[in-house]
């Protein structure tokens, strides 16, 4: 048997149990939620600075709509909000340092 006590996509216990395996699981409140979100979002954070790539990304991504869902809004939400920032301030697409503001 292997310990995990980590936040897990919602149908990795599906995929467990068609492999073969059985597994525990615990629906935790909103607030532990929040808390292994939190912990998940530097987990993944971290796997994108080791192996660059778009896998990596998409787990940010999906990790960011948990912690949305959990404050209560929508992906559609997150997605405008970033549109409104985006039209405000820009992306980070040019490589723009700022260095002095004077």
């Amino acid at each position: 048997m292997k310990t995990y006590n980590k936040l897990v996509r919602d149908l990795i216990p599906q995929v467990i149990r068609k492999s073969g395996k059985e597994c525990e699981i615990e629906v935790v409140s909103k607030e532990e939620r929040a808390e292994l979100l939190e912990a998940k979002l530097m987990e993944e954070v971290n796997e994108y600075l080791e192996d660059k790539n778009l896998e990596e990304l998409a787990d940010i991504m999906e990790v960011l709509f948990g912690l949305a869902d959990n404050l209560g809004y929508s992906e559609e939400d997150l997605f405008n909000k970033r549109e409104e920032k985006l039209k405000e301030r820009g992306g980070f697409k040019e490589g723009i340092v700022l260095k002095n503001v004077y």
